[in-house]
């Protein structure tokens, strides 16, 4: 089991050959000089010469292979560039890794934007050791926890997120509310937000994500944000209340109204009087009980199953779906009346893999949770992810979000004996991604049935609007980040895509 070091080579390394008396070995051959290291793969941005040069003495120095990379970079604080060629390297070079070799990024050498950039790797994508050096100092490990990095790098890197600054701009200081729900990545803090935003209003909310993203948690923290904390939450299910009790069940029954009933009973709305009422899988109502909903929110007012009055109730709807309520108002399936009566503040909740730098941060979060779960288990070791299981877990796709993750976890809990979970036992509890029979996986766009016929082009502009839309908003409207992230080359070539399609930036 070895160490590769991960670096760019920096000004004080070049000096260090003519100069070695005044400066040193320099930050990377101070490194190697520890014997730590096996391996070396070196970033070069300076002219072939230069680092020609430097190579041949470091190959007189050390006996451990070095491994150059030369890159082109525009300017050497392009965060964006410098960010991509340092993730691609380090990307082949755990590749060619044996199982369990560990990664060291090297904080030293370079700008700060090449620090700024190891550190975001290394907390995110490749857990990695870092260090820095220095002569009086030697070489020594950097302590850098994730939330001072993710504090302090827009700082170092002087590029706001000007979207984010005007959403939050004259939000409490503080959430306690919002505490449970971790997170980093831009598109969490825009989604919390606006969260914050709606919660201390009685307006309703409309919470929309996939499955495993959390939206019964956010949904508890509006709650909680509001004046109505001190007041009753109730949660309903609407996809799990059988087509025919939805009525009693949420606007209660009179004795003898029907078979069964057998005493008088209030329904979900009145047991909210006052508070707030969760509606889960709104788009799983049936259309009959659409609209009674739509009435008993317009009226403010309930009338049990068998009564002849109205009840006045004082509820504050929050709602919530794994579909998206436009597409199924466009389809018939959800009235569009009761759409606008519960969409006054729509937040939509991105899935785990749209949340760059999340991934990390929830597996250790979710992994104390386990830990805390089983300690009182007979035998029960506590648990902790090797380098490896992290990377790969790092790495998964998550299609079941925070919820699949969860489980893993716990999965991983059981089938690991000792204290370190490693890579096998990771891969071993993860669940496989359902496939429909011809083999390709359950997708909406993949998965269609092929023998009924499809609309190729509607499909193919389906998915590039719906690609653009969400670069826009992950990059809060900068074209150059949204272009990268789309593969598409420049911003002029991405205007010409959203002018295509009507997105509006």
């Amino acid at each position: 089991m070895g160490t590769t070091l991960v670096s760019w080579l920096g000004r004080t390394d070049l000096r260090a050959v003519a100069e070695s008396h005044q400066v040193g070995l320099g930050p990377v051959a101070q490194a190697l000089q520890t014997g730590r290291f096996d391996r070396l793969e070196l970033l070069c941005d300076y002219g072939q010469d230069e680092v020609a040069c430097y190579l041949a003495w470091i190959h007189d120095q050390f006996e451990a292979p070095v491994t150059p990379h030369h890159i082109t970079l525009d300017s050497p604080t392009d965060f964006g560039a410098i960010y991509r060629h340092a993730r691609q390297v380090v990307a082949d070079t755990v590749e060619s890794q044996q199982e369990g070799d560990n990664l060291a990024f090297h904080l030293s050498p370079g700008t700060p934007a090449m620090a700024a950039v190891w550190i975001i790797l290394a907390k995110t994508r490749f857990p990695a050791e870092l260090i820095e050096s220095s002569i009086p100092g030697g070489v020594r490990t950097a302590s850098i926890p994730f939330d001072i990095a993710a504090d302090f790098l827009p700082d170092l890197l002087n590029h706001p997120d000007r979207e984010l600054e005007r959403l939050t701009a004259g939000l409490p200081p503080a959430a306690p509310e919002f505490s449970a729900i971790i997170h980093q990545s831009p598109a969490m803090q825009r989604a919390i937000a606006r969260a914050r935003r709606a919660a201390p209003r009685s307006i309703p909310v409309l919470i929309e994500g996939e499955s495993g993203t959390g939206k019964e948690l956010l949904a508890r923290a509006i709650h909680q944000a509001s004046p109505r904390r001190n007041r009753s939450f109730v949660t309903v299910n609407c996809g799990a209340i059988a087509p025919d009790l939805v009525e009693s069940e949420l606007f209660g029954h009179e004795k003898g109204a029907f078979t069964g009933a057998a005493a008088r009973r209030a329904g979900y709305f009145e047991a909210a009087h006052t508070g707030t009422l969760f509606l889960d899988e709104i788009g799983e109502l049936p259309k009959p009980a659409q609209v009674k909903l739509l009435r008993a929110l317009q009226e403010g007012e309930v009338i049990r199953v068998g009564a002849t009055s109205a009840t006045s109730v004082d509820v504050r709807i929050l709602a919530a779906t794994n579909r998206t309520l436009v597409e199924e108002v466009a389809g018939g399936r959800f009235r569009e009346d009761l759409f606008y009566r519960l969409a006054v503040a729509v937040i939509r909740l991105p899935p785990l893999r749209e949340r760059e730098g999340d991934t990390g941060l929830l597996l250790d979060r979710l992994l104390d949770q386990v830990n805390c779960e089983s300690e009182t288990e007979p035998g029960y070791t506590p648990k902790k992810l090797s380098v490896g299981a992290r990377r790969l877990l790092i790495e998964h796709p998550w299609p079941g979000n925070v919820r699949e993750m969860q489980n893993t976890l716990r999965r991983a809990a059981v089938w690991t004996p000792g204290p370190v979970v490693d890579t096998e036992d990771a891969r071993d509890a993860l669940l496989p991604r359902p496939r429909s029979k011809e083999g390709i996986e359950q997708d909406p766009i993949l998965g269609q049935d092929i023998v009924q016929g499809v609309d190729l082009k509607a499909i193919i502009d389906r998915v590039e609007r719906h690609y653009l839309e969400r670069a826009i908003e992950v990059t809060a409207g900068n074209k150059s980040r949204a272009a990268t992230l789309l593969g598409l080359g420049n911003a002029t070539t991405l205007t010409n895509w959203l002018k295509k399609h009507g997105v509006q930036t």
